[in-house]
């Protein structure tokens, strides 16, 4: 019914709204009263948009975009280079007000697009109890329990993983499956705080820039052979390699050495690692939990992989590692055996002898394997089971808090910009920002409290001056509520900016047929993320957008959107640890998280 309702107001301002002079505003699930345009080409390509020549004065829309706005392409390395002063900055409070300017610069050109506040949620049986979760999506399984009688742990994260190497991994079920297979300096224990893993102690120099870490001593590999300090001086330098293309290698740029190729980091000794930066750093004990940090056996790594695919070693089973579980069998995309790693340095507290993970990203088979009772674990609950869960109060049905963010990304270098200055294209993003039913897809689709979003960083994250970046749930960009609250004059709005960007009008409200708009939404296979797709598309469809979606295979869908290979994507990002340069500094030129192709 509100959909409809606000079709029907877009219809009946039509008269005054064409009179109008152009001036400026897990995933889970939503059902939308319109039919998915579904793309089937094996290849996703931007669009490409004809329009007939209007003329516009360029000036307005440069008069409606903040005064943050920097061109999103060309002038990109001004937003590189407030990031490395932030990495720099020493004075907290100082780094805490230039970490606010890098999210007003990121805000003010609306490739991203925030649309609610992360939270978890997933099933888990009564019998599984010792599992856990921390606020940055990470799950350990490794020191579950179960008290139904098996020794076997059977679960669900995702589909087939896009990267098991956990230099390149970048996706939230990769890390899961890396924290139960490899082991870092340090980890996360049942409370979400940092603790020592492969780490005795370390010590740090007064100015903060010279650590000294003590591994345990007589860490193994899964094969037998010793893992000393060597092994993670090989791991962090081969991570921020060019050749190995991690994703994830920007994380090292605090490294002293790091801008000349050669990383502060070295093995004194067996049991002695030492690593320098270039400015004190509150959150390391986290950098060190976090996989792009893990190490990898070297002579295997190097026995079994090429230039050409470096991830190679760790394609199938077998592979060494250091953590509580290896990988035993993997029928792809199917089926993944691991088996407990009896040289882990916690393995008399790991007592589940084997995990069977279920490689799907059908919800509603996968709910269904639960029900059956093949599951012990599922990370996904289709959309129209989350109301009677929550009316049931089941008790299998978790809602876990999380720092992250919902969003969907533009490419700035889309075709569909084409022809455009850089402030028009932004007035054009804007505008569909607007148009967003935030509260519908927070109440109808995600149905577990989600708050919709005003900005990008998400609320409850610390500044790192021992505050919080943002307290008030209403401050932000914009009012997330607009379109609810004053549809019509949200509506009108979003023309105005449209208009500004050249596009006209017709009585009827809609784009005219001389400039129109289609684009193509890019999204992976999962019922909450096409709803969402399909609300979207129906608040766009009410002024003549035409918005197709293409849904696609989930490590199909990682590399077309990492390469630029769409107008318009769902995205989501939670956080690697608990400070805003994580989220901020995803969008430096360089960074293989860079999906909106700042800067390229």
């Amino acid at each position: 019914m509100k959909k409809l309702l606000a079709t029907v107001l877009a219809v009946s301002m039509c008269v005054a709204l064409v009179a109008c002079s152009s001036n400026e505003t897990a995933p889970v699930e939503s059902s939308a009263n319109t039919e998915t345009t579904a793309a089937t080409t094996e290849t996703n390509t931007t669009t490409t948009v004809e329009t007939a020549t209007v003329d516009v004065d360029t000036s307005t829309a440069a008069s409606l975009v903040s005064e943050a706005f920097i061109d999103p392409v060309t002038e990109w390395g001004k937003y590189d280079e407030l990031i490395t002063k932030i990495k720099s900055e020493t004075d907290y409070a100082t780094r805490t007000q230039l970490m606010h300017e890098a999210e007003d610069i990121l805000m003010s050109n609306y490739c991203v697009i925030p649309l609610y506040y992360y939270n978890d949620i997933y099933m888990q049986k009564d019998y599984v109890s010792g599992a856990y979760s921390n606020a940055f999506a990470t799950k350990f399984f490794m020191y579950a329990t179960l008290s139904n009688g098996s020794d076997t742990l059977r679960l669900n994260l995702a589909s087939e993983p896009d990267y098991l190497d956990p230099a390149l991994n970048s996706s939230v079920d990769g890390a899961c499956l890396a924290a139960n297979a490899f082991a870092g300096l340090y980890t996360y224990d049942e409370n979400g705080k940092t603790v020592p893993a492969c780490a005795e102690k370390y010590e740090v120099s007064a100015d903060g820039l010279d650590y000294t870490v003590t591994l345990k001593s007589g860490l193994k590999w899964s094969d037998g052979s010793d893992l000393t300090a060597a092994d993670f001086e090989y791991s962090w330098k081969r991570a921020v390699d060019p050749a190995t293309a991690a994703d994830y290698e920007y994380m090292f740029s605090g490294f002293k050495g790091y801008a000349e190729g050669d990383l502060a980091v070295t093995a004194v000794d067996d049991t002695t690692l030492t690593f320098s930066l270039t400015a004190p750093c509150a959150y390391m004990e986290d950098l060190m939990a976090f996989p792009v940090f893990f190490p990898v056996c070297k002579a295997y790594v190097e026995a079994n992989s090429t230039p050409e695919q470096p991830g190679a070693w760790c394609t199938d089973a077998g592979f060494v590692c250091n953590g509580a579980y290896t990988c035993t069998a993997w029928n792809h995309d199917v089926s993944m055996t691991y088996e407990k790693n009896p040289y882990f340095y916690n393995a008399d507290k790991v007592t589940i002898a084997k995990q069977e993970y279920m490689l799907s990203a059908d919800d509603t088979a996968i709910y269904a394997a639960y029900n059956a009772g093949d599951l012990d674990f599922a990370d996904t609950v289709p959309t129209d089971e989350i109301a009677t869960l929550l009316a049931n109060k089941n008790p299998e049905f978790y809602i876990v808090d999380e720092l992250g963010t919902y969003y969907v990304a533009f490419n700035c270098k889309s075709a569909l910009f084409e022809g455009k200055t850089p402030q028009q294209a932004a007035c054009m993003r804007q505008a569909f920002s607007l148009l967003i039913d935030r509260d519908y897809i927070c109440e109808n689709i995600g149905q577990t409290g989600q708050v919709a979003a005003n900005a990008y960083i998400p609320l409850g994250m610390a500044d790192g001056n021992g505050g919080q970046f943002k307290v008030d749930a209403a401050t932000g960009y914009y009012d997330a509520y607009a379109i609810n609250n004053d549809p019509e004059g949200t509506t009108a709005k979003a023309r105005e900016l449209l208009e500004a960007a050249g596009y006209v009008f017709g009585e009827d409200g809609k784009l005219s047929a001389e400039t129109p708009i289609k684009i193509e939404y890019l999204t992976n296979e999962s019922s909450g993320h096409i709803a969402v797709a399909e609300s979207m598309q129906q608040d766009f469809a009410a002024i003549g957008v035409d918005m197709s979606i293409q849904v696609q295979d989930w490590n199909v869908f990682l590399e077309e959107r990492k390469n630029g290979n769409f107008d318009i994507a769902r995205e989501g990002w939670i956080a690697d640890f608990n400070d805003p340069i994580n989220m901020l500094e995803m969008w430096i030129t360089t960074s293989g998280n860079n999906d909106c192709q700042y800067g390229r």
